[in-house]
Order: C-alpha cells, then sequence, then structure tokens
C-alpha cells in the first residue's frame, strides 16, 4: 500500500501527520525525486530561497527570488528531460517579523504554481511543508504545551 495512496499526485500541503524518513522512502520506492530543504534560522526572503536553492541543489539564478524559485521548479527543469515526479519537503519555513504570513504565502504559491505546472504534464509533484515555532514560544518552553487546559 502507498504512503500517499490518499494524497492527490499534484498538492502543497502541512507535512502533518507524515515523515521525512518515510516520504523519502516513498519517493524512493515511486522512482520520484526527493528534494528537502531545511529552513531554519533563515530569516528573510533572499535567505529562504538560497537555502531551498543549495539544498534542491538549483544553480544559484533559480535561488535569488521567488519568480527565479518559479522558473527553475517549472520550465529549466522541464526542458531538462521527461521527469518521473517529484516529492519535496520545505521543513521548519521561517516564522518571523522579517518572513512573516504574507512572504510564506508567497513561497507557498511559488510551489503551488510548480504543481499546477507539473499536474499539466501529468507529472506527480507533491510538496509538504512545515513551519518553525515563533521564538518567543520556544524561550519561554510554550512549544507543543497547552497552558490554558
Amino acid at each position: 500500500m502507498s504512503l500517499l495512496m490518499r494524497v492527490p499526485p499534484n498538492l502543497v500541503q502541512s507535512i502533518r501527520a507524515f515523515r521525512i524518513p518515510e516520504l523519502q522512502k516513498e519517493a524512493l520506492r515511486l522512482g520520484h525525486h526527493f528534494l528537502y530543504a531545511l529552513c531554519s534560522n533563515a530569516l528573510t526572503k533572499q535567505q529562504v530561497c538560497a537555502r531551498i536553492g543549495e539544498q534542491f541543489y538549483l544553480s544559484k539564478p533559480c535561488s535569488k527570488n521567488f519568480d527565479a524559485l518559479r522558473n527553475c521548479m517549472t520550465e529549466i527543469i522541464s526542458e531538462a528531460g521527461p521527469q518521473p515526479g517529484f516529492i519535496a519537503v520545505l521543513d521548519q519555513l521561517p516564522n518571523s517579523q522579517k518572513f512573516d504570513k504574507e512572504a510564506r504565502e508567497s513561497l507557498l504559491d511559488v510551489f503551488r504554481d510548480a504543481a499546477e505546472f507539473w499536474a499539466e504534464k501529468k507529472v506527480p509533484f507533491r510538496v509538504f511543508y512545515s513551519f518553525e515555532e515563533p521564538q518567543s514560544l520556544q524561550s519561554v518552553g510554550w512549544v507543543g504545551a497547552r497552558p490554558f487546559e
């Protein structure tokens, strides 16, 4: 039984109950590319793009900004030849003042656009993401706690 049996072939969603090693194993089983980027400690849009570019092994021009990243995740990879499919993980996206909700949504829109692009080509493209816990919650030790119960 496939780990992703109930997951559409082209989507961007929170990692939720999935574990990264299981997703990597599933990508291998399916013959898909597994792309992983640990984005913790990146503070700005440029740092997040650079981290994704480095860890996805993209060329430097692909990781300069969201538009370049979008172009790389779609057109440039497509021009490289037929693709078997993708499982990507954006782990611990920043939750900071310089990389706020709007910036996170813009980044996820890049990957949503890529999922649509690959869907048109009938190539699976699944992206799973998680957010870094805000520093204020980490410092008071309330991560995972329910203070008002």
